[in-house]
This record gives structure tokens, C-alpha cells and sequence, in this order.
């Protein structure tokens, strides 16, 4: 009997590394490996990128159960950056995302579709401009695994496209929507 409790034991000890499971990460903001863009229709003539400088997040992920992944990240509408101070200045006032009233956007997730061969659907609610609505990214896993730091990163890819109007964002001319493309690096906590 002992002999047989040991060998169990000896054996689920040697599996346990291979079987992965729910981990959580903090996004990588400080080493700049993660990155929130943004590209606008500017007219219908060409098109306006830029991205938000500052930002904060959490993720779980678990490559055997993506469905039971989870994510917050917080923005800071007021570091809206196009490369351009005074176009920059304007989109942050109240004739557009109005950053100085609404200065955080938050999205938290509340399900994931696993689409297979590392692909997603990431459901949340975002919270933007004071409206809340439900939003979906879709995601892609690039990677993950030991970084030369001795920690763990898991790194992933979404875009989603906003409708300004659905969040009281104003619109001028072709510019009724938004096209978003996320960049997300974790450190395992």
C-alpha cells in the first residue's frame, strides 16, 4: 500500500510542471511590451494613428482553459498621443472624447470564446466617454513562456472597432468609427 501511495504520489509530482493551468499576469506597461493604438478615419481622406500612452491592466490565462480567462485594463484618456500637440489637445476636449471629464476608459471582460488554434473572442464592457457597452475583441495568443529575467510572460494581439456614436463620442464626416489594435505583454505575478 505505502509503496503504491509513493509511486502515485512520485507520479503526480512529475506531471504537475507539464499540466498548465490559470496563472495570473500583470500587462507589462513599465518595459513599454504592451501597447493600446488607435487609427480614425480623418474626413474619409486618409487616416490618423496614434495610441495611449499610459495605461494599467490584469490578466488570468489559462492555454487549457481559455474560456475561463479574464481582463481589466484601465486607460488614461488624457495621454491620447497622435504625434501632433494641438490635433491631440482637440481630440481630448469636449468636442470629442472629452478627457478632461471622462479622464479613465476601463474594460473588463466578462466571457471568452475560444475560437481554436490560439484564437478568441474576448466579451467584455467598456467603459468610455460615461457610457458603458458591451464590446468584442478579437484575439490571437502570440506567445508565452520563460523570459531571460527569470519570469514568465504570455503575449497576445486584439482589434476591435468602436462605434463613436455608441459611446456620445461626436462625429465628423467619415469619422463614425474607431479601429483599435491591442498589443498585450504580461509578467506572471
Amino acid at each position: 500500500m505505502k509503496k503504491t501511495l509513493l509511486a502515485t504520489g512520485l507520479t503526480l509530482a512529475m506531471l504537475s510542471p507539464m499540466v498548465a493551468s490559470a496563472a495570473d499576469y500583470v500587462i507589462d506597461t513599465k518595459g513599454a511590451h504592451a501597447s493600446i493604438n488607435f487609427k480614425v478615419s480623418h474626413l474619409g481622406y486618409s487616416f490618423i494613428k496614434g495610441r495611449f500612452n499610459t495605461f494599467d491592466g490584469e490578466f488570468t490565462y489559462d492555454p487549457e482553459n481559455v474560456t475561463a480567462s479574464t481582463i481589466t485594463v484601465n486607460v488614461d484618456t488624457t495621454s491620447l498621443d497622435s504625434n501632433h500637440a494641438e490635433r491631440d489637445k482637440h481630440i481630448r476636449s469636449g468636442d470629442f472624447i472629452d478627457a478632461g471629464k471622462y479622464s479613465t476608459a476601463t474594460f473588463s471582460s466578462n466571457q471568452v470564446v475560444d475560437k481554436g488554434e490560439g484564437k478568441f473572442d474576448l466579451i467584455g464592457d467598456l467603459n468610455l466617454h460615461g457610457v458603458t457597452k458591451p464590446i468584442t475583441i478579437n484575439a490571437q495568443v502570440i506567445g508565452q513562456g520563460q523570459d531571460p529575467w527569470g519570469g514568465e510572460r504570455a503575449g497576445f494581439i486584439g482589434t476591435t472597432r468602436l462605434e463613436l456614436a455608441d459611446f456620445n463620442i461626436p462625429v465628423m464626416g467619415d469619422s463614425s468609427y474607431v479601429d483599435m489594435e491591442l498589443h498585450v505583454e504580461g509578467i506572471k505575478k
